[in-house]
């Protein structure tokens, strides 16, 4: 059943889809494809999710070999605002753009549930246009140094949380160390990897919490942050997560 849904992204372009505009444009991948053909959920797509584990991240990766329909591009090389964009695509066109979220009044912390419409979402803007090799140059405000830094993709977060749940118990995962390896592909127009390597043990902690500001803020994708009014009055702010809760339709 598994291998059915993973070939099917790449046999069945015949079946109807759309085009999902990508909020990266296309610019970090080798086909710089800025759309991509996603075929529809079907009753079929609704027995496996199902029974699928409630692992958002299992469930997501299944979703989009089943239904990107590109022979040069695979799910795995997408980053995250591009899955977004696809993830709310599939929602949309299966269960509507109403998405109800729970949250607390801060005033009474009584929970109650705001309804807002994933229509609305528009892309970020961002300050800083990446090299053409899909990579962002900046100078780090610590050491002075000018690295390359590439967004990881969702291969990488998936290789990440391998190497995390692999990781001796009782022991912490450097998994901030691990996420940085994957961003810095240069420093001071060095791209050794034993180089970096070392460079990142030292990294200064004022650089490496730059350096995922930095990426955040510019990395092309969704604006996720929404606010309401609470019951009570109040301004309650939040961001769409792509846990659980946004597949509750399909449980």
């Amino acid at each position: 059943m598994e291998q059915n849904l993973i070939d099917a992204g790449t046999q069945n372009f015949s079946l109807p889809h759309d085009m999902v505009q990508l909020p990266t444009g296309g610019i970090f991948y080798k086909s710089k494809k800025k759309a991509v053909k996603i075929g529809y959920l079907t009753a079929n797509d609704e027995n496996y999710l199902i029974g699928a584990s409630r692992s958002s991240e299992n469930i997501i990766l299944k979703l989009l070999r089943n239904k990107m329909y590109e022979h040069d591009l695979r799910p795995e090389e997408l980053l995250d605002g591009d899955v977004e964009a696809i993830l709310i695509f599939l929602r949309n066109t299966s269960f509507g753009s109403e998405y109800s979220v729970n949250l607390v009044d801060p005033a009474t912390d009584k929970p109650f549930v705001a309804t807002i419409n994933l229509d609305e979402l528009n892309i970020k803007k961002t300050e800083v246009t990446p090299d053409e090799d899909g990579t962002f140059t900046t100078i780090l405000p610590k050491t002075g140094s000018t690295v390359k830094l590439r967004p990881t993709t969702f291969y990488d977060t998936i290789e990440l949380d391998k190497m995390a749940e692999q990781y001796p118990v009782g022991r912490q995962a450097p998994r901030i160390t691990w996420k940085l390896s994957k961003h810095i592909v240069e420093v001071d127009g060095d791209q050794d990897r034993s180089k970096i390597s070392l460079f990142i043990d030292s990294l200064p902690i004022m650089d490496s919490k730059y350096i995922r500001k930095f990426l955040k803020e510019n990395e092309p994708s969704l604006d996720l942050k929404r606010s309401v009014i609470a019951p009570s009055g109040e301004l309650v702010s939040f961001e769409i997560a792509f846990g659980v809760d946004f597949f509750r339709p399909f449980f």
